[in-house]
C-alpha cells in the first residue's frame, strides 16, 4: 500500500494549567525538509523530537508546531516592579501632574518592564507531550494512507488506459503495414521501372522490420505489469515508481517515432498524456 507525502495531523492535550496542541503538515519533497516550531523551554528536546518525526514520516516538506496555551493562573511572565516604579518616578519628574494610571500604562511598555522566568522541563509533563506528539504523527500517517489509496486508484486507471491505447494501436498495425506497401508500390509504379519482385519483397520486409513495434509492446507491457506489481508490494515508494515511468516513457516515445500512421500517432499521444498524469502524481508518493 502506497502513502502520499501530503498530509495533516493534529492532537491536543489538556493539562492542569495549560493546553498542548500539536500540528503536523507535510507536502511532497525529494527528501525530508523538516521545520520545527516549539516553545523555547522545550528546545533541548528538539534533537530527539526531530529523530522521532523523521523515523515516522521519512520524506516530505514537513512543518511541525507545538503550541502551549496557558489556561490556569500560572504564567512565566511577571511585572518587574522595581523597574516599572523607576520608570514612573522618572516620568513623574517630567510630567508632575500626569495621571498615575497613564504613567503605569507607559511604564509597562518600556524595556525590561516585564521579565520572563525560564521554566525547567517537567519530565512527567514531557512524557505526556510525547504521547500527544505520537498521536499527531499517527493521525498524519493515517491521512497519508487515505491519500495513498486515492492515488493508487488513479494509477490503476491510468495504467489501464495506457494498455487500452496500446492494444488499439496494435489493432491498426495491419492497416499501417498495408499502407506502407501501397505507398512503396505506388512510388515504383510512378517511376515506371521494372523491379525484381523477390528483391522488392526483401527490401519491404527489411523496411517493415525497422518500423515493427512488437518489441516496444512487449517491453511496455512488462513495465506496466512491474508498475502494478510495485504498487501492490510492501516496499512501494515514489522513487521506484518514478524510475519505472521513465522506462515506460522511452517505449512509448519509440512507438511514436516508428508508428508512421496518423491513427497510431494519435493513440501514442493519448498514452503520453496518461503517462504525464502518472508522473505528476508519483511525485506525491512517499
Amino acid at each position: 500500500m502506497i502513502q502520499s507525502m501530503t498530509g495533516f495531523g493534529k492532537a491536543t492535550l489538556q493539562l492542569a494549567t495549560k493546553k498542548i496542541t500539536v500540528e503536523v503538515k507535510s507536502l511532497n519533497s525529494k527528501g525530508l525538509d523538516l521545520n520545527v516550531r516549539m516553545p523555547s523551554v522545550y528546545r533541548e528536546m528538539e534533537l530527539g523530537l526531530r529523530n522521532q518525526i523523521s523515523q515516522s514520516l521519512e520524506r516530505g516538506k514537513v512543518d511541525f508546531a507545538l503550541y502551549i496555551e496557558v489556561t490556569g493562573e500560572e504564567t512565566s511572565t511577571k511585572v518587574n516592579a522595581p523597574i516599572v516604579k523607576a520608570y514612573m518616578s522618572q516620568m513623574r519628574a517630567i510630567l508632575a501632574d500626569a495621571d498615575e494610571t497613564e504613567l503605569m500604562k507607559m511604564a509597562v511598555r518600556m524595556p525590561d518592564a516585564l521579565k520572563t522566568e525560564r521554566d525547567e522541563i517537567d519530565e512527567n509533563e514531557w512524557k505526556q507531550i510525547l504521547t500527544v506528539i505520537s498521536e499527531a504523527l499517527a493521525n498524519i500517517n493515517n491521512f497519508r494512507a487515505d491519500e495513498g489509496a486515492s492515488l493508487e486508484k488513479e494509477f490503476q486507471l491510468r495504467i489501464a488506459n495506457i494498455r487500452l491505447y496500446m492494444e488499439q494501436a496494435l489493432e491498426l498495425d495491419p492497416e499501417r503495414v498495408q499502407n506502407i506497401k501501397n505507398k512503396l508500390q505506388t512510388a515504383i509504379d510512378e517511376l515506371k521501372v521494372t523491379v525484381d519482385e523477390n528483391r522488392f519483397e526483401q527490401e519491404l520486409i527489411y523496411y517493415l522490420e525497422k518500423l515493427d513495434i512488437t518489441e516496444e509492446k512487449v517491453r511496455l507491457t512488462n513495465h506496466l505489469d512491474y508498475f502494478i506489481e510495485t504498487l501492490n508490494g510492501k516496499e512501494a515508494n515514489g522513487r521506484k515508481l518514478g524510475f519505472i515511468t521513465q522506462e515506460m516513457g522511452r517505449e512509448i516515445n519509440t512507438m511514436g517515432s516508428k508508428s508512421n500512421h496518423a491513427g497510431m500517432q494519435k493513440l501514442v499521444v493519448q498514452m503520453k498524456d496518461e503517462l504525464e498524469k502518472i508522473k505528476e502524481q508519483v511525485l506525491n508518493v512517499l
